[in-house]
């Protein structure tokens, strides 16, 4: 198996902001995994938040590459466990277990999500993600993107009253992303406000370890709680279950597929929603997410939509919401030149 890594810097369309932080470039590392004559792709964006660059990504994977490079690839889950035994950071982890999922899927010629026993009969629409900006700029945005979801980044003074000013131009659903920008006294004030102007769920509304505050506004809201910064890895689930109704899966924060499998299972025991979310991927990523759609509730797969210039052909989401599936097997990702 031959390892080669890439550095990308995508241009967003807009300048993205959230509660705490705001870009208009984001750093992502391509991995591409080689064997007998395909190659599979995988990705992970830099975090700030995180402490993840695409420079520490691939220091950690350069240090292991000879191994990666005679290791004798069968299936993901055993590359994984490789992988794991390294001590490689999880947003390391996910490029290559992205990378090995595509790769086996093509070698075996189907995508992954007939692999895994399912199909595309139903799944959900991805939102379309409008960041903290002024409300005018954010009702311009929604505007130039008509489209049937929309998350709503907040964290502001008058959270409330932006979404008052955007429902005025739009019947769309609304979620709520506040990114640990609330108190629990806020969002159990918000919630009934926001239900009424047809807000879906509200998602991490508090800091990520408020175990208490969750637990104190999970049976008084007047909308759903999905867990997002709380629930980066797979046992976190568990914890989620009686402070939250749902979890967000980040394929960058777990690992990559073959441990956001095994959430999405232990997720359901639980009777928890389940929502995979993105991370301002090109198509690479976001191909890689959608061979999950037919097991999730909902999705957040925008981020090749925000980039000015994909660098990848994958899947192509459409102005319905719909999505095409490439013809070729894993994810079905071939890099631009």
């Amino acid at each position: 198996m031959q390892v080669f890594l890439k550095k990308y810097v995508l241009e967003l369309q807009h300048t993205f902001s959230i509660s705490r932080e705001s870009h208009d470039f984001q750093d992502s590392m391509v991995v591409g995994l080689s064997l007998n004559g395909q190659t599979g792709y995988g990705e992970a964006t830099a975090n700030p938040y995180y402490k993840i660059t695409v420079t520490s990504m691939m220091e950690e994977i350069r240090a292991i590459e000879t191994e990666i490079n005679q290791f004798p690839f069968d299936t993901p889950e055993q590359f994984y466990i490789f992988l794991k035994q390294k001590g490689l950071s999880n947003f390391a982890i996910c490029a290559l277990d992205l990378a090995a999922n595509d790769l086996y899927g093509k070698l075996q010629g189907k995508p992954l999500y007939e692999i895994w026993g399912t199909t595309t009969d139903k799944y959900p629409k991805t939102n379309y993600t409008i960041g903290i900006d002024t409300p005018q700029k954010m009702t311009e945005k929604m505007l130039e993107k008509p489209w049937p979801l929309y998350k709503i980044k907040l964290g502001t003074e008058n959270d409330v009253e932006i979404i008052k000013q955007l429902r005025a131009h739009s019947s769309s659903v609304f979620r709520i992303d506040a990114n640990c920008a609330w108190t629990p006294e806020q969002t159990l004030e918000y919630a009934p406000k926001l239900k009424e102007l047809g807000v879906e769920f509200i998602e991490q509304p508090l800091k990520a370890d408020d175990w208490d505050g969750y637990k104190k506004i999970i049976s008084d809201s007047a909308l759903p709680i999905i867990a997002d910064e709380s629930c980066i890895v797979e046992e976190d689930v568990e914890k989620c279950a009686g402070h939250f109704t749902g979890v967000n899966i980040k394929l960058t924060k777990c690992g990559g597929l073959t441990p956001a499998l095994r959430m999405i299972k232990k997720a359901k025991e639980l009777d928890l929603k389940v929502m995979v979310g993105c991370m301002t991927e090109s198509s690479v990523g976001i191909s890689a997410i959608a061979q999950l759609l037919p097991q999730l509730d909902y999705v957040d797969m925008d981020g090749a939509m925000l980039l000015k210039k994909d660098i990848a052909k994958g899947v192509e989401i459409l102005e319905d919401g719909k999505v095409v599936f490439p013809t070729l097997g894993g994810t079905g990702v071939t890099l631009l030149s």
